[in-house]
């Protein structure tokens, strides 16, 4: 619980933000320096803000209070949706969101804002233009094929395609070496102690260390598999309704993806991800729930690795999982 201090919710939309705090009311103000600055002479020194994670619109914002010492904290947009629902309200504007938001974190203990570093900062860009050119990339591989299965129509069109092809390979190589170096810059080490265990790709090393901030941002593994979204939820009730337990697939959607992708060799190289695998397989379970189990391992073994600083050991076992 927050009681102890005075919160400020903060809804935040593309021209403008809202605040809304109990002892002030609610203001408008517009969401950029000006704004920010005019906002930030009005806190006292108990102020906690709060705010939902809003992709591009809430980063700039948090990172100036952060730096301006003033506590921020950045909670995930669902957890707020659903204190709305339980408190079944029927108006929805930008003023009642930060109202919500104001009123979620003085009943609910919500976790700190820690600022990025310039590295991390980049390194996050970077990860979403690779994603949006990966796509693109697909497309166009689609695009061409398609062009061939109907014989190529138009050379021109078919031409063009490829030379898009070609840019965006182009482009995809620079990221990831730009990604590379800059991830060399601050964690060389953790990226080789990670890069040692087997099925481990090199984007999957580097997204880790870049959203866990070098593995600083959790204590243990459960924590790091929470917030990847690869823990299993149970559905129970009663006697009478018992659903299969899921992943739980609220988490960083991007890293699961990847691990989920890095299973499939891990299975055939890491030992304890093969035995894992055929356990769970032997006993007439899917392949696709013995894969997340693998991925939910590999995870287990990069938290270890990093933690202890000894590069992979098949024979190791872990006292932080």
């Amino acid at each position: 619980m927050n009681k102890d201090r005075k919160i400020y919710g903060i809804d935040i939309s593309k021209s403008v933000f809202d605040v809304y705090c109990e002892a002030t009311g609610h203001i408008q103000l517009s969401n950029d320096e000006k704004g920010f600055k005019k906002f930030l002479k009005t806190l006292p020194k108990t102020a906690l803000v709060v705010m939902e994670a809003t992709g591009y619109y809430h980063y700039r914002f948090a990172q100036f209070l952060h730096k301006n010492g003033v506590l921020v904290s950045v909670v995930n947009p669902l957890s707020v949706k659903r204190f709305i629902q339980m408190k079944l309200a029927k108006v929805k504007t930008d003023k009642s969101d930060s109202k919500a938001i104001c009123e979620y974190g003085t009943m609910n203990e919500t976790p700190l804002y820690s600022a990025l570093t310039d590295v991390q900062a980049e390194c996050l860009q970077l990860f979403r233009l690779l994603d949006n050119y990966l796509k693109k990339r697909t497309q166009t591989k689609n695009k061409l094929h398609g062009e061939e299965v109907l014989g190529i129509p138009s050379k021109y069109v078919y031409k063009s395609l490829q030379r898009d092809l070609k840019h965006l390979d182009k482009e995809v190589k620079g990221i990831e070496l730009r990604l590379l170096e800059l991830v060399k810059q601050d964690q060389q080490h953790q990226l080789s102690l990670l890069k040692s265990i087997p099925g481990m790709g090199i984007k999957t090393a580097l997204f880790l260390i870049v959203v866990t901030d070098g593995f600083k941002k959790f204590e243990n593994a459960s924590q790091l598999c929470s917030y990847v979204g690869i823990t299993p939820t149970i559905r129970e009730s009663g006697s009478s309704v018992r659903g299969r337990s899921r992943i739980s697939k609220v988490g960083n959607k991007k890293l699961r993806n990847l691990l989920f992708l890095c299973a499939f060799s891990a299975c055939k190289h890491n030992k304890a991800c093969r035995d894992i695998y055929e356990r769970i397989v032997a006993k007439g379970k899917s392949k696709k729930l013995a894969l997340i189990a693998v991925a939910n391992k590999l995870l287990k073994q990069a938290f270890a690795i990093a933690k202890s600083g000894l590069p992979y050991d098949e024979n190791f076992v872990s006292k932080l999982a």
